[in-house]
């Protein structure tokens, strides 16, 4: 363990012993805290990782559940760690194909190894990072099935072999402490795959040999970079794209190339297409600004990665606004579909895009607020915020023209921007 090591006070007896004493982190309370637990004896050291540790756990909870009570995190770590409910069916995926066991490479704070160890597989567990892979080694202890390496991925690999069923499980690091810090504090993240550690060139050359293996990566990666022969699988969590998998040999399912799976509190629902990339489904021509009226559909982030939203547009009975548009209408007398993959908005007024237009109907309809969505549109929604809605001045009582309405109170409203063919155009609708 390196001597600057953030975790080495809490891996003893009196650290593990602290830390789990500590009653839910309070920021209003910390100072306090940490002065009273120095006084009485503990050293500063020990006190700062065990209070960083109570607020990863507190911020751990959203992805780890009541597990992340008695957890060990690394800040970067938590960024990049596999939510349980996903880590789930990762584990289900490899028991389903037959394996019994599975290597979890670059297992991080070893949320999948935890997820998989569950099913009673046998997992080894490998980390090049030795604060993370000590942190996993205390996340796993309840887990006989489960054992912790630190090494790397390819040393694991080059002695593991081609043993017979084994799954592979990769999750290569995608953030670089040495680059600097991102905008969310934690390792800057990298872009690249052939950057990744290890690189996507290592875990296509692995799939070459016909191993089962999955890996998971950042959503955002383009399409023409994901390998061919493995199924792609888009992940949103409550609204929140979080990751893709990339399915090889007996873990990819026959005839699904691409999969939008879109978990909510109470459902899992998915979307399937055995099409390439580039076979995106074509809308059944694009719609006159007439046709933007009815329930406005705003497919999840998954299906749209996955580029199943004409897809998910003729499930439903849908018509998409324009090929490259992730939005489709239904008729007015639909009701919004009972499903978490997609959310609705009924509309109730449009008209031609124009900032002048829409600062005229912000005075005319005494709006104070606005959300504004856009696509296929080149506007800034907090620039256009400001120069549509009216000043400290413009909000005072008496200052609107005579004859604009006047209101009770604050009046908000959503406003969609998109694009019809050429033309420009706001939909004012109503979130359903």
């Amino acid at each position: 363990m390196p001597e600057t090591s953030a975790l080495a006070p809490l891996l003893t007896p009196q650290g593990w012993e602290l830390v789990n004493s500590l009653p839910p982190y309070d920021p209003d309370d910390a100072a306090r805290l940490n002065q009273e637990l120095r006084r009485a004896g503990h050293p500063p050291e020990l006190v700062a990782a065990a209070l960083t540790q109570s607020r990863l756990r507190r911020d751990a909870a959203q992805k780890f559940g009541d597990f992340a009570a008695r957890m060990l995190f690394t800040p970067d770590g938590l960024q990049q760690a596999t939510r349980l409910p996903v880590a789930a069916a990762h584990a289900r995926r490899f028991r389903d194909a037959g394996l019994t066991h599975v290597a979890d490479l670059g297992c991080g704070l070893g949320g999948d190894s935890l997820a998989l160890a569950s099913l009673g597989l046998q997992v080894i567990a490998v980390d090049a990072d030795e604060d993370t892979a000590a942190a996993a080694t205390m996340n796993l202890t309840p887990f006989p099935e489960a054992q912790v390496r630190h090494t790397t991925a390819e040393a694991f690999v080059a002695e593991l072999g081609e043993p017979q069923d084994w799954g592979l499980w990769l999750d290569p690091a995608r953030r670089d402490a040495g680059r600097g810090h991102g905008a969310d504090g934690g390792a800057r993240r990298i872009w690249d795959p052939e950057s990744f550690s290890p690189p996507l060139s290592f875990v296509t050359a692995l799939a070459a040999t016909g191993l089962p293996l999955g890996v998971k990566l950042g959503p955002g990666i383009p399409h023409d970079l994901i390998p061919a022969d493995c199924e792609a699988e888009w992940i949103s969590v409550d609204g929140q794209v979080v990751e893709v998998a990339l399915w090889f040999n007996a873990l990819a399912r026959p005839g699904i190339r691409r999969a939008a799976t879109v978990m909510s509190p109470s459902s899992v629902e998915e979307l399937t297409s055995g099409a390439d990339f580039e076979q995106h489904r074509s809308p059944d021509g694009t719609l006159g600004p007439e046709g933007l009226a009815g329930l406005l559909c705003e497919p999840d982030g998954a299906v749209i990665r996955a580029g199943l939203v004409a897809d998910l547009a003729e499930r439903l009975g849908g018509r998409m606004l324009d090929e490259h548009i992730a939005y489709f209408v239904l008729p007015a007398d639909s009701a919004p579909p009972a499903t978490a993959a997609v959310r609705c908005h009924r509309v109730l007024e449009t008209f031609p895009y124009s900032v002048k237009r829409l600062r005229s109907w912000v005075r005319e309809q005494g709006v104070t607020s606005v959300e504004i969505k856009k696509r296929g549109v080149d506007v800034v929604p907090e620039t256009l915020r400001r120069q549509i809605l009216p000043g400290k001045k413009g909000r005072k009582a008496g200052s609107m023209k005579a004859g604009s309405p006047t209101t009770d109170g604050p009046q908000h409203r959503t406003l969609v921007i998109t694009r019809l063919g050429d033309q420009r155009m706001v939909a004012v609708v109503e979130p359903l």
